[in-house]
């Protein structure tokens, strides 16, 4: 894998390990994290530190604390949660750091796919070729090969 530091008006990618084949479009922001080989990430799409991915579509958020295994689809505007317990502030009034909070792990199991504008909480599992549909907000883990849609996220089969 590459190191890449670039900072140009359409990309922002800062301490990001990089597989072969990667694909960037226009206007992503990544920084501290590793993109395996044969990666797409589409436009607007922002990947925090931490986190490993595979196949993004645009105007997707993974935050840090999100494993994406291999062979996985992230549609269009998904987002990842994690934080549980999400504050501006402490209780003195200034605004929390790192320090005060704690990352909720999450994991996308090989070949699972997620539809547009999906939510998935913090903490989650969703299993290896398990199915989420399109708009659903995962609040707990999901089989392998399960079929799940709504919201909250219910499975349908």
């Amino acid at each position: 894998m590459e190191l890449i530091n670039e900072d140009s008006p359409r990309r922002n990618l800062v301490n990001v390990r990089v597989g072969a084949n990667v694909r960037f479009f226009n206007f992503v922001n990544a920084y501290g994290c590793e993109i395996g080989d044969n990666t797409k990430v589409g436009s607007f799409v922002e990947i925090q530190k931490n986190a490993r991915n595979c196949k993004i579509s645009s105007h997707s958020f993974i935050c840090e604390g999100v494993e994406i295994e291999d062979e996985v689809f992230i549609g269009h505007n998904v987002s990842f949660i994690n934080d549980k317990h999400p504050k501006a502030a402490n209780a003195d009034g200034k605004l929390q750091t790192e320090a005060d909070w704690k990352v909720q792990h999450t994991r996308v199991a090989k070949g699972a796919s997620i539809g547009t504008a999906a939510t998935i909480l913090g903490g989650v599992t969703i299993g290896a070729r398990a199915m989420v549909g399109a708009g659903s907000v995962v609040t707990r883990d999901v089989p392998a090969g399960a079929v799940v849609a709504g919201n909250p996220a219910r499975a349908l089969r």
